[in-house]
């Protein structure tokens, strides 16, 4: 079928809007009318790394618009937030952790589905078409029944896109990869919309001291709108020694959302004795960081990285949608909404820090 589609044209080059080809449904299959996509952090850093023209996008919500033969899970009509795929039947996902799914590469950043072949084309020729089993900055996307999650309709649909992705990585580190304790204290340096997603869900654990750190004063603001206790400008002070000044001598949890070396050090270093630090941003390949070996002999400290909060998205959204209604998880906040012809502005205002989440609509 036509469909319109953001395209990324050739590496350092816009994104254009472009009328492609879509496949046809196949047996595991969902075909996803997209009502909004979040634009993701993920997006812009692949744009310049694979092969391209390419159609990004893996923080979408639609309807269902068609299902193949095998789809039980959703029906057509049915709301939907689309989040990862997974393979199903590696190791990890028969252990009911498909966010560390051993075949993650080939399902989520090959472009093509799990088989190989690509979903989109254009004028004949093959697109990078299959970004995290969805690619949904189009009006139209392919998912399967492996990365939709059924959402309610009392909801607005055109905001929970972000839950795929950013949402749930920030609030999942928190809750499922940390497990933050009540009276604990944590330290989220960098305050996007992961960052304070993990903000809002440290406030949720019952962390007594909620320390963020930016270098933009808007999102330091919002951050502490959204439950955090202390707000550090790093540009001004030094986070790890104004960290140990506030919890006494190191933070019992911090988060990276950066994946800048120097500030995943400052994550490192402001952690106290059996702490541990979360890391999860992208970085160039090849990136290094480095940490004081001293400071982990006998010191029970811990560094982990985190795909996806470690969340299975069809538990994890839904718990995230019932907090939102009651008031407890205010998202939406970090939401500021483009018309599909505007991303390059949306891309301009994410990067320059003036909208935190971006999120682009195709029903206008």
């Amino acid at each position: 079928m036509k469909i319109k589609a953001v395209v990324s044209p050739a590496i350092g080059q816009p994104f254009q809007i472009d009328e492609v080809e879509l496949d046809e449904v196949r047996s595991n299959e969902v075909l996803v009318r997209i009502v909004g996509t979040g634009l993701c952090h993920t997006d812009l850093f692949f744009k310049d790394l694979i092969p391209l023209p390419a159609v990004f996008g893996h923080e979408g919500a639609g309807i269902v618009e068609k299902i193949g033969n095998a789809v039980t899970a959703v029906q057509p009509g049915d709301r939907v937030a689309i989040s990862y795929n997974s393979c199903g039947f590696c190791k990890n996902c028969l252990r009911g952790m498909p966010f560390y799914c051993v075949n993650w590469n080939a399902f989520n950043y090959s472009g093509a589905r799990g088989d190989g072949s690509m979903p989109i084309t254009k004028d004949g020729a093959p697109l990078y078409g299959s970004f995290f089993g969805q690619s949904s900055l189009a009006d139209f996307s392919l998912a399967t029944e492996r990365n939709v999650v059924k959402v309610p309709d009392d909801v607005p649909l055109e905001i929970l896109g972000p839950l795929g992705c950013a949402v749930q990585t920030g609030a999942g580190t928190v809750i499922n990869a940390l497990k933050a304790r009540a009276g604990s204290s944590i330290a989220v340096f960098g305050t996007g919309s992961v960052g304070l997603s993990a903000v809002m869900a440290a406030k949720l654990a019952g962390c007594s001291s909620i320390i963020a750190i930016d270098i933009k004063p808007n999102r330091l603001e919002l951050a502490k709108e959204l439950g955090a206790t202390h707000i550090i400008n790093g540009a001004e002070k030094n986070a790890v020694d104004e960290i140990r000044a506030i919890t006494g001598s190191g933070a019992d949890y911090s988060i990276d959302s950066t994946g800048v070396p120097e500030i995943v050090r400052q994550a490192i270093d402001a952690i106290d004795l059996a702490g541990r630090c979360a890391i999860f941003a992208s970085s160039p390949i090849g990136t290094d960081a480095a940490f004081n070996m001293n400071e982990f002999v006998s010191s029970g400290k811990g560094v982990i990285g985190i795909i996806e909060g470690e969340a299975v998205a069809q538990i994890f959204i839904p718990q995230l949608i019932d907090l939102y209604k009651q008031g407890k998880f205010p998202f939406d906040k970090m939401i500021k909404f483009y018309d599909a012809k505007d991303i390059n502005k949306a891309v301009e205002d994410s990067e320059k820090g003036v909208t935190l989440k971006p999120v682009i609509r195709f029903d206008r």
